[in-house]
C-alpha cells in the first residue's frame, strides 16, 4: 500500500511565499525527506477527510478512528469529531485536540488525551495521503479539501448512522397534511442508538415539549439505513418494531440539526428536530464514539417524495 516515503512536491518560491492552505503538487518521481515538505504537505489543504472504510490493518489510532476530518493547523492539531457544527467549529477546521511537529517523512502528533503518535506520511497522489502506525501496522487514507470545495452535504449522508445517534433524541415538529392516516402519526419521538446486536430505536408518543429525561419509550425494535443505487443523496429507513411490524421511510437531511422522513405507504412528510445534542469533546468522558467500516445494503428503488 506505501508508495515510496512521502512523495513530496516540487514547490516554487512563489508557493513557498504562500499560504500554507496552497494545495501542493506531489509528483511520483521526485522524492525528498524533510520536516519542512512533510509540513508542507500536510498543511496543503484545509480538511483531511477520514476515509475510515479505506483502513487497513486491525489496530487503530484512537483519534483518528474517532475523527470525521483532521486539520494540520501551524502545529496545532484539529479534529472534527461531530458531524452537527462541522464547518462552522474553529472556521470549520475543528476542536483544538493536541499539536503536532514534523520528521523526516512522518508526524508527531502529541494528542491531548491519547498521547504522542509517531506516523509515517505516504503520498498516494496529489490530493490523497496515508498515515501509518508502524506499531499496530495500520493505515489510514486522507483525502485533501480545501473549504471552499469541501462536501459538507456529503459527509451527512456518507455518514448518516453516526449523525442519527449525535442526538439523544430527534423531536417530530412538522407532518404534512396530505398523506393517508396511519399509526406513526401518533408517535413524536425517536432515538437511535448502537448495541452490541447492532443499532435500534425506540419511540415515544408523548407530547411536543416534554423533556428529554421525562419521556417514556413507548416502542422499540431494529433500524437499517440503506443506500439506494445511483442515487447518493437518497437514503432510506426501516423501523423494525418489536412485535408490529415495520415502517419504511426515505430519509433526507435538512440541516445539521433536521431531517425528514417521508412515510411512501402514506404519502407523509415528517420533520424532526434534534433535541440534546451530544457533543464530542477532546478530554472528559465524551471523547467521540469511535468510527468502524460500515458498508450499507443496497436498496434498489426509485426515489418517491415528489418535491
Amino acid at each position: 500500500m506505501k508508495n515510496g516515503k512521502l512523495l513530496l512536491a516540487i514547490i516554487s518560491i512563489g508557493l513557498l511565499a504562500s499560504s500554507c492552505y496552497t494545495e501542493v503538487l506531489i509528483e511520483d518521481d521526485f522524492i525528498e525527506e524533510s520536516p519542512v515538505n512533510t509540513a508542507l504537505v500536510l498543511e496543503s489543504f484545509d480538511l483531511w477527510y477520514i476515509d475510515i472504510n479505506a483502513t487497513k490493518g486491525n489496530g487503530e489510532v484512537p483519534f483518528l478512528q474517532r475523527a470525521f476530518t483532521v486539520t494540520f493547523d501551524r502545529g496545532v492539531f484539529r479534529a472534527n469529531n461531530n458531524l452537527v457544527g462541522i464547518g462552522k467549529t474553529a472556521g470549520g477546521l475543528g476542536l483544538d485536540v493536541g499539536t503536532y511537529g514534523t520528521l523526516f517523512g512522518a508526524v508527531e502528533i502529541d494528542h491531548d488525551v491519547d498521547g504522542t503518535w509517531v506516523l509515517d506520511v505516504y503520498a498516494v497522489n496529489s490530493s490523497t495521503i496515508e498515515l501509518f502506525d508502524s506499531r499496530s501496522n495500520t493505515s489510514y487514507i486522507l483525502q485533501g479539501y480545501q473549504r471552499n470545495n469541501f462536501d459538507y452535504d456529503g459527509i451527512f449522508y456518507d455518514n448518516i448512522n453516526y449523525f442519527l445517534q449525535e442526538y439523544q433524541a430527534w423531536e417530530k415538529t412538522y407532518t404534512s397534511e396530505i398523506g393517508a392516516v396511519n399509526e406513526f402519526d401518533d408517535e413524536n419521538y425517536l432515538q437511535f442508538l448502537s448495541g452490541n446486536n447492532g443499532p435500534f430505536f425506540r419511540s415515544s408518543v408523548d407530547g411536543s415539549g416534554t423533556p428529554i429525561p421525562n419521556l417514556q419509550w413507548d416502542y422499540e425494535g431494529d433500524y437499517e439505513v440503506f443506500d439506494v443505487a445511483n442515487d447518493g443523496t437518497l437514503k432510506t429507513l426501516t423501523l423494525d418494531y418489536d412485535f408490529l411490524g415495520n415502517d419504511y421511510f426515505e430519509l433526507y437531511v435538512i440541516d445539521d440539526s433536521t431531517i425528514e422522513l417521508y412515510h411512501v405507504a402514506s404519502e407523509t412528510v415528517y420533520e424532526f428536530q434534534g433535541r440534546g445534542y451530544i457533543q464530542y469533546l477532546k478530554s472528559g468522558n465524551k471523547v467521540g464514539k469511535k468510527r468502524s467500516k460500515v458498508k450499507n445494503s443496497i436498496m434498489s428503488v426509485t426515489r418517491q417524495r415528489k418535491k
